[in-house]
């Protein structure tokens, strides 16, 4: 090229500089710093070529990629252009680069002005969606006239990935904002339809994860049917997504269906799976999956292990559990993360052992955080363990002062053991902090729309016929020998008036509602955003038998399959 005179020309040295920054990046840079006057067309080249998965980007790479945007900036002779951005919007996707992104955006209203091309609209977008900012990246979206396939799938997937809290692969914390931005997805993918822009694997991928934080389990039937009948391509992440979906709405036997009928199995499918038969109490099953994929030659992950433990932490299996922990290091060669010491935390205080798993905690490599202080204050609270309740709050206080489930957790305890002085004192300290404690919510799905529940709702338009049932359950399980179980309630008041409380939790009135407006045949599916509470638990055990339903209940840890008067859990939990 030098000796022809084609270093001398825009278009060669830009196909030189995108294969040189792919396979020899320090050569890319010899080569562009010889060229005496860059046009902007060869900064870009060399941006979007150091970001591109092709150059396996990094730390090295991001910090290029500033310094050359940098020496744009410093340069007389070129002006940054919308070709500019997106890549550098691209490499502030994650930490710690997003800050820098709010600053681009002011670049890009300085050099380009509020007029600016769809595919500089659509990174910011992404941009704002990795940064946590959706009504941004929703108001963005919103002024694009005719969005694309990319466009409606970055929209779809921030929602997705904005709702899935879970980061221990547990069901996951649904909490209000979570289901409210899963509906968002599902009323945005219903304009995707409108638009007739036709859905590929992503747009599928997004959809099934909504459906799933919801448990809508009508929608996200019709997504695979969708799926099926407009041959969007059933790859790796699809499989995955559906398994977890089938999971996360209480069909494991179709999960484990779609698991077995893959032709093939990575890693992240077995992940899904375990992870559905540790959420629905099947141990053992997620035991043997564990060494099935171990024996066709599949190196576990990280959320491998995570989701093996957790399996184990939910039927008791304290030994196995503890031998997975020990094989990360010793059959792997890895240290334990600090997700790996949570779930051990968690399976050792769940089986009642607290001094040991306080011990752990103390003797980590690393600091813990508030999720492994979090879980050793809810093991304490349910084994009656104040001495190490107290000691979690404390350090949960220091590091999440505005959490209320810290609190809550506390407060419990010191009820249980009707120490109400204490109980005033924690309720105080929330005031004191401005901090309120988050409504308990159940969603019902009915005929395949989601009805949402709160505790003594009274706004749902059959509210007068689901109290009246509530009246009959309450006469039917005083039949059947059920005794409240007053202790749950958190306030000095009467028997009397913390029985009435009882009877008007979130997921009473959505098992009333249910039972007066679905099919008598068909299982009522629940998901609440916090743990069962041990009165609700043995009514619905006895509900189950009565009524003659299938109730399958999905809170913050796990599923509850009530049937027959029994639990699958067998009141581990």
């Amino acid at each position: 090229m030098v000796t022809t005179g084609l270093t001398l020309h825009t278009f060669p040295l830009s196909k030189l500089l995108q294969s040189s920054a792919t396979l020899a990046l320090p050569h890319a840079l010899t080569v562009f710093n010889q060229i005496p006057n860059p046009t902007i067309f060869l900064y870009n080249t060399l941006i979007s070529s150091t970001i591109s998965p092709a150059a396996n980007p990094n730390c090295e790479t991001h910090h290029l990629a500033f310094s050359l945007y940098e020496r744009i900036l410093w340069d007389k002779h070129v002006k940054p252009n919308s070709h500019t951005y997106p890549s550098l919007l691209k490499a502030c996707g994650s930490h710690p680069w997003l800050h820098h992104g709010l600053a681009l955006h002011a670049h890009v209203l300085k050099f380009i002005g509020p007029t600016y091309d769809d595919f500089v609209q659509t990174s910011l977008l992404n941009f704002y969606a990795n940064y946590g900012k959706l009504g941004v990246a929703r108001y963005l979206f919103d002024q694009i006239r005719n969005p694309d396939l990319v466009t409606w799938n970055s929209m779809l997937s921030a929602y997705a990935r904005c709702s899935t809290s879970s980061s221990y692969y547990y069901v996951g914390y649904v909490t209000g904002e979570d289901t409210s931005l899963s509906m968002e997805a599902l009323c945005l993918f219903i304009e995707m339809q409108n638009s007739l822009v036709k859905p590929n694997e992503v747009t599928l991928v997004a959809l099934v994860s909504a459906c799933a934080n919801l448990g809508a389990l009508s929608q996200g039937i019709w997504a695979h049917v969708y799926a099926g009948k407009f041959n969007v391509k059933f790859n790796y992440y699809v499989g995955t997504a559906l398994i977890d979906m089938y999971s996360k709405c209480g069909c494991l036997n179709l999960a484990y269906q779609l698991f077995d009928e893959l032709p093939e199995r990575d890693v992240l499918c077995y992940n899904a799976m375990i992870g559905g038969f540790a959420t629905h109490g099947y141990g053992h099953k997620a035991l043997q999956l564990f060494e099935q994929m171990k024996f066709r030659r599949l190196v576990p992950d990280d959320v491998t292990f995570i989701v093996t433990m957790c399996a184990c932490s939910h039927v008791g299996l304290v030994d196995e559990g503890c031998e997975i922990f020990e094989s990360i290091k010793e059959d792997y060669g890895k240290e334990p993360k600090l997700e790996h010491y949570g779930c051990l935390i968690d399976l050792l205080g769940r089986a009642g052992r607290v001094q040991e798993a306080e011990e752990k905690l103390k003797g980590m490599p690393m600091k813990p955080n508030a999720v492994l202080w979090r879980s050793l204050l809810g093991a304490a609270r349910v084994h009656g363990n104040l001495e190490v309740g107290e000691v979690a709050l404390k350090n949960l206080l220091e590091l999440e002062p505005e959490t209320s489930g810290n609190y809550v957790l506390l407060s419990n305890m010191y009820a249980s053991v009707d120490r109400w002085e204490d109980v005033t004192r924690v309720r105080k300290l929330m005031k004191d902090h401005g901090i309120n404690k988050m409504p308990g919510s159940s969603l019902v799905e009915v005929d395949g729309a989601m009805h949402e529940f709160l505790i003594g709702d009274k706004t749902h338009p059959r509210t007068k016929q689901i109290y009246l049932k509530l009246e009959e359950i309450g006469r039917k399980l005083r039949q059947h020998g059920h005794k409240p179980r007053t202790k749950e309630v958190l306030f000095d008041i009467d028997e009397e008036e913390k029985e009435d409380a009882l009877a008007y939790h979130s997921e009473r009135l959505a098992i009333a509602f249910a039972l007066i407006a679905s099919d008598s045949t068909a299982p009522i599916r629940i998901v609440k955003n916090l743990r069962v509470c041990s009165d609700c638990h043995a009514s619905t055990k006895l509900i189950s038998g009565i009524y003659g339903r299938e109730i399958i209940v999905r809170d913050r840890i796990r599923f509850h399959h009530f049937k027959n008067g029994t639990c699958s859990c067998r009141d581990y939990w």
